[in-house]
């Protein structure tokens, strides 16, 4: 299944039913009297969270929705019927905004929850609200209102508790696939992964939590350079985020360059995510270094060199290799710490 994670829409709720204008006519009733139904309500457009979704693909081939009309005013003074809702399910996370203000008008945060769209019209009024002393047979009815008509946005930010970053064939994949259920794409190229991929993480008697592997940032994103930003909307909702580094780059300068791309890339973006708790984990120690336990791994010159270079900016990191699975225990105790300090 493709993933699209943005998609526009127009929707039309239902118009309501007209009122009657009716006279009761029975034949031992000479003044019968006024006697009109009122129109019933169209329905409204809704948009309803479904946890078992994770793309908007639907809406990418079906963008016109509209809902029932109400139904006529009957005589008797019997009410039309109420025009039946249109629901539309989504994916968790996500937001809605009207395209012609601009204006984000709700976001569908959990499965069932639910937000109304567009606005069903009000039935119209039959003539028997108008009898009066003055006036025994009206013929007057009020019109029924017109349904709302909308252009909607969609847009799908995913929910997690832990976004992981880095530069492609930083092992974000590998991370997700050691540490959870998950199992995305891994291979040995760029861009591997070219959507976001969910993750439950289970430890020890830790509540699980969710991570997200965010794809396609490198440096010069936001001048369209890979999959741009595209995928970074995915992240706003995090927690906390992990921020890989390839460890096996032969030169410090590179190591260096990677990381504060990264960083800039997020400034560009969205600057509170650089204030947002975070991670730095140096990966792929198996690739540079020998040795089966991870208390043996030795730093090479070039890594050296950066562990240096973050501990003088004042930034704490750990080293592993998902790959020989060394070193995630001790990244698992500080994501939960971290994520336990956020919780409070």
């Amino acid at each position: 299944m493709k993933f699209i994670d943005v998609a526009e829409i127009k929707v039309k709720a239902g118009d309501g039913g007209a009122g009657m204008a009716h006279f009761r006519r029975e034949k031992y009733v000479p003044f019968g009297g006024p006697d009109g139904g009122d129109g019933g309500e169209g329905g409204n457009v809704v948009l309803e969270g479904d946890e078992g979704l994770s793309t908007l693909l639907d809406f990418r081939f079906q963008r016109n929705h509209e809902a029932h009309d109400g139904g006529k005013g009957g005589t008797n003074n019997r009410t039309g019927r109420r025009g039946e809702d249109l629901v539309l399910k989504v994916p968790c996370g996500t937001v809605l905004t009207d395209l012609d203000t601009n204006e984000i008008f709700g976001e569908i945060l959990s499965h069932g929850h639910r937000i109304i769209v567009a606005h069903g019209g009000k039935g119209g009024v039959g003539n028997s609200h108008f009898v009066s002393s003055q006036n025994q047979a009206p013929t007057r009815v009020i019109p029924p209102g017109a349904g709302e008509r909308r252009s909607v946005s969609l847009e799908l930010k995913m929910i997690a508790d832990v976004g992981i970053i880095g530069s492609p064939n930083a092992g974000k994949s590998t991370m997700v696939t050691v540490i959870s259920a998950a199992r995305p794409k891994v291979a040995d190229y760029p861009f591997t992964t070219l959507v976001p991929t969910l993750g439950v993480v289970s430890h020890k008697d830790a509540s699980p939590f969710v991570v997200a592997d965010v794809p396609g940032l490198i440096p010069g994103a936001s001048e369209g350079r890979g999959l741009g930003h595209d995928f970074l909307r995915h992240i706003e909702r995090t927690r906390v985020l992990v921020h890989l580094v390839d460890g096996s780059q032969e030169t410090v300068e590179a190591m260096i360059q990677d990381y504060e791309g990264i960083l800039n890339e997020l400034r560009i973006y969205n600057a509170e995510l650089l204030s947002r708790p975070r991670i730095t984990v140096i990966s792929k120690l198996d690739l540079v270094v020998a040795g089966e336990e991870f208390k043996e791994l030795q730093d090479t010159h070039a890594l050296d060199e950066f562990s240096a270079y973050l501990k003088k900016k004042g930034v704490g990191h750990l080293k592993v290799s998902a790959a020989q699975r060394m070193g995630i225990e001790p990244f698992l105790d500080s994501l939960v710490e971290l994520l336990a300090k956020r919780e409070e």
